[in-house]
């Protein structure tokens, strides 16, 4: 049985439903920008619609855009040919993605790597970006820690849009490190509203396991950042999410 194109729906109406941009330019400030004058190309792992990627693009910095869904794909070389600038967009799973070139700059954004099933998937992916960065360059990436799916994962939230109207469903098992939000989406044609359902699965690692992770795949110079000093706001509490930086060490 052919399986569902993932992120769909998520992927046709993300920019239209989620405002999600201003932390994280905020925390590139802190995190990306000290690193700008070394960086001569870039890479956004799980690009999503291309938002990032282009805001590289933009910067002059040669960058490719890697995502395993079709749709983001589309959305992303749309944006693109919109804005007139260059971005290479790849479809490809995370855990085995190869650029054309290394690059000196890889970010993973929006909790992509909570995506990521297993620990032996997380190790793959993290080999994929080590072999895909420059000696001397940087991971950067976000995740969601087991404290996010303790206090906001067992909620309903609706964000209604004209066309479309979205109503998920998260939740978090008590004493388990994963979660699921259950998506339904109520989309209007005309006086006609169809509904789609999607379901979206995130795994918490523990720091220390991320950290040894990072350290086993080859990384140094591993430094984090949480994420409430950069959201604030009242559902990221300070615990919820962390940014992360590493290094392929030089030579």
């Amino acid at each position: 049985m052919p399986q569902p194109e993932p992120y769909r729906w998520i992927a046709k109406y993300y920019d239209h439903l989620f405002e999600f941009r201003r932390p994280f330019d905020t925390a590139h400030e802190t995190i990306i920008l000290p690193l700008l004058d070394q960086v001569t190309s870039a890479c956004d792992l799980c690009c999503g619609t291309g938002t990032t990627a282009l805001n590289f693009a933009n910067l002059g910095i040669p960058t490719y855009a890697v995502d395993l869904s079709p749709e983001m794909c589309r959305q992303a070389r749309a944006k693109a040919r919109k804005t007139g600038l260059p971005l290479k967009v790849i479809q490809a799973d995370m855990r085995n993605f190869k650029l054309p070139h290394p690059v000196d700059l890889i970010t993973c954004e929006f909790d992509a790597l909570n995506h990521v099933p297993r620990t032996s998937d997380l190790n793959r992916v993290l080999r994929s970006v080590h072999r895909s960065l420059n000696p001397g360059g940087h991971f950067v990436f976000d995740v969601n820690n087991l404290y996010a799916f303790q206090q906001i994962w067992n909620r309903t939230w609706v964000i209604d849009k004209d066309p479309v109207m979205m109503i998920m469903r998260s939740s978090h098992k008590p004493g388990t490190h994963k979660a699921t939000a259950a998506v339904d989406w109520f989309i209007r044609h005309g006086k006609v509203w169809k509904r789609q359902h999607e379901l979206v699965n995130e795994v918490c690692w523990d720091p220390q396991e991320m950290r040894d992770a990072l350290t086993h795949a080859g990384f140094d110079k591993i430094r984090t950042w949480d994420a409430a000093r950069f959201f604030n706001d009242a559902l990221t509490l300070p615990g919820c999410r962390t940014f992360w930086r590493a290094r392929r060490p030089p030579g």
